[in-house]
């Protein structure tokens, strides 16, 4: 596997663009779109929340339905949820107005949107923003950037990877953008993710394989334990890598998958680290666990403890929230067997030991707990089973955000 630079166009045949359509922002670039040369087999994930957006609901249609797929239109600053058929019709209009500029079939269009929740979008806009994105789309890597900044709403920062392996004598290039930053939290996937490949794979794998991932990567991300009615991971295929059809589950799948799961992971870690507010990345691993699922109640019992999230703003190794949190998670274990130990660039330190304190240095632990991405380690020893979930810390910073979103 090699690690690339470049985002959604990484991959051969697909083009993207950037447009400035004021939805909501008036400062910035907030239409994007992701257009393959070629048609694309396409998968999907999508928020497990009763209250879905209207473009959930649209592209749970197209993925369902359609053979082929070649086009995304994201909108950011409004997320035409709870809009009604009115926001339904919106999404119908944007792909018709992809559709007579494109000459591409209205069922080959997925839309999505992030941003408040309960306006209607300004349509008009909207169609001269598709208007100047296919104007101006490109297969560059400044392409891919820009529409990956389009994308943003409260994040710090374009959120993307790229990865290339080889399959079948052939290089396979995955791609992949994402935002999210605040209303993050594990249920299916949480956030708008985008992802690109030039690999010849069956609908019917590309769907197994995007499904099965995002329980180790998306699904193990929580910023503020609020799960989002707009949450999608559309996956996309064009073929055009020419490698021999991933048709079944064997060593070219398992290559495939592990591409997906590199591009998939760095984008889970990017969302975390730059939840709203946050000054670090939180990761926490539980090792010797009975069963992967016991590993995974654990970790996201840790990750979303608020009161662990605080101290670790603080920099205070208050281990007794993490175990506390673990405690809570309805999985049993024994805490007077568990070792915690936390982990960053500035080194490693063992906190407690069969569930006491190893009397470590309160200032060694601030040191650690200080750089912009710490870890925290739980052995339960109890077994072989692993997981890791990735969070960030609780600040101010965050409250001032979402006090005034709306507005």
């Amino acid at each position: 596997m090699k690690i690339i630079s470049g985002g959604v166009t990484a991959a051969k045949g697909f083009e993207a663009a950037a447009a400035a359509a004021q939805i909501k922002y008036k400062d910035r670039k907030d239409m994007a779109l992701i257009y393959s040369q070629t048609p694309c087999v396409a998968a999907g994930t999508f928020t497990t929340n009763v209250v879905k957006a209207a473009p959930v609901r649209w592209d749970q249609e197209i993925v369902k339905k359609s053979t082929k797929v070649h086009a995304v239109v994201v909108n950011s600053g409004i997320a035409n949820a709870c809009t009604g058929t009115q926001g339904y019709g919106y999404c119908e209009q944007t792909a018709q107005a992809v559709e007579r500029l494109l000459r591409i079939p209205v069922s080959s269009v997925l839309v999505a949107s992030t941003g408040v929740i309960g306006m209607q979008l300004p349509i008009e806009k909207i169609r001269d923003g598709v208007a100047l994105l296919t104007e101006n789309r490109r297969d560059t890597e400044e392409a891919g950037l820009e529409a990956a900044k389009a994308i943003m709403t409260t994040d710090t920062k374009p959120k993307y990877a790229a990865v290339q392996v080889e399959i079948g004598g052939r290089t396979v290039t995955v791609g992949g953008m994402c935002k999210g930053s605040g209303m993050i939290h594990p249920n299916m996937c949480t956030m708008l993710g985008f992802v690109t490949t030039d690999a010849a794979i069956t609908k019917e794998m590309l769907q197994k394989a995007l499904s099965e991932d995002i329980k180790d990567t998306y699904n193990m991300v929580s910023v503020d334990g609020d799960t989002s009615t707009n949450d999608t991971v559309l996956l996309l295929a064009n073929g055009m890598a020419e490698n021999p059809l991933i048709a079944k589950e064997d060593e070219n799948y398992a290559a495939f998958k592990a591409a997906l799961n590199y591009v998939n992971t760095e984008l889970a870690k990017k969302i975390a680290g730059d939840g709203e507010g946050a000054t670090c990345l939180f990761e926490v691993k539980i090792i010797g666990a009975e069963s992967k699922e016991q590993a995974v109640t654990l970790s996201k019992s840790v990750i979303t403890s608020s009161l662990t999230k605080a101290a670790i703003y603080g920099h205070d190794a208050n281990w007794g929230r993490i175990l506390c949190a673990m405690g809570y998670s309805g999985v049993q274990f024994d805490p007077e067997k568990v070792d915690l130990y936390f982990e960053s660039p500035a080194g490693k330190l063992k906190i407690i030991e069969n569930g006491v304190s190893t009397g470590y240095s309160e200032e060694l632990a601030t040191k650690i707990l200080s750089e912009e991405h710490v870890t925290a380690i739980a052995d339960v020893k109890m077994g072989q089973a692993s997981a890791t979930a990735w969070g960030c810390d609780l600040t101010h910073e965050y409250v001032n955000i979402n006090a005034d979103y709306r507005s």
